[in-house]
């Protein structure tokens, strides 16, 4: 019998558990890489950096040969959105950067993101990397168990366009455990009440991407990098959570990272 559509997996404690393992994983990783975002290092560089951390602690890089994607980390600075790769781009001061991260331990997999400024960046990046930052914030206050994507996409989008930026519309949130893309799609914009709806134990990755201007974006040569098409920054927050009775548990964190940013 034909399966007309996917089913949204439902994990229990057990296997939530092990998704929190592997999601903290990818906040100490990006910790980690915290600490080497500077002025004149390579992409490149964090990217080795972050794989051996991982796999030094008994994982290994989901993004890593996914689609024959090649590196470790995805890494997208200042006007590239997302699936930036990893090469010989020495970072500047006043640049911004995303960092994407996927870790596989005990066969399921952890999904984060944060945007890191280097050195010193200027006070319209400051605002639009605070700005994404809320957007996940708020999307999150939006799923939980009973609602649906839709909500988390409208409080994304809200957020956004009230502060005057923009919301990419090609690219989106997903759910993720045993596998790093599951269903649903969870995009940043939408209407409340309408789209998929989260059960308890649906665990989905929320990520915002959001621009300084326009929401049109253009893909490089590489068939990965994705940037604005007008040139203007782009930034990206995500956390795995799971939906629960009345709120939303985040599996993911940033705490580590934003530790590791104050001693700077």
């Amino acid at each position: 019998m034909l399966r007309l559509f996917k089913m949204i997996n439902q994990y229990n404690d057990t296997e939530v558990e092990k998704i929190r393992e592997s999601s903290l994983l990818v906040g100490k990783t990006l910790a980690e890489i915290a600490k080497h975002i500077k002025p004149g290092v390579k992409t490149i560089e964090l990217d080795r950096l972050a794989e051996q951390f991982i796999r030094d602690h008994g994982a290994t890089p989901e993004f890593k040969g996914y689609r024959g994607f090649q590196n470790t980390l995805c890494v997208a600075v200042n006007d590239e959105v997302i699936h930036g790769i990893p090469g010989d781009y020495e970072l500047k001061d006043g640049d911004i950067i995303s960092v994407d991260c996927g870790v596989r331990k005990n066969g399921f997999v952890g999904d984060s993101a944060y945007t890191f400024a280097v050195g010193n960046v200027s006070e319209e990046a400051k605002r639009l990397m605070k700005i994404t930052k809320e957007c996940l914030e708020l999307g999150i206050t939006e799923a939980f168990a009973g609602n649906r994507v839709g909500d988390i996409g409208f409080a994304v989008q809200q957020h956004a366009e009230k502060n005057g930026y923009s919301v990419v519309r090609e690219f989106c949130g997903h759910g993720v455990g045993k596998k790093l893309h599951e269903k649903p799609d969870v995009m940043n914009f939408g209407r409340r009440g309408h789209g998929k709806q989260l059960k308890n134990g649906t665990v989905i990755a929320i990520e915002p991407m959001i621009n300084q201007g326009k929401n049109n974006v253009t893909l490089d040569n590489d068939n990965w990098t994705v940037r604005t098409a007008d040139g203007k920054l782009s930034a990206h927050y995500e956390h795995t959570v799971v939906a629960r009775q009345g709120k939303a548990e985040i599996l993911s964190s940033f705490e580590e990272i934003e530790k590791e940013l104050a001693r700077k």
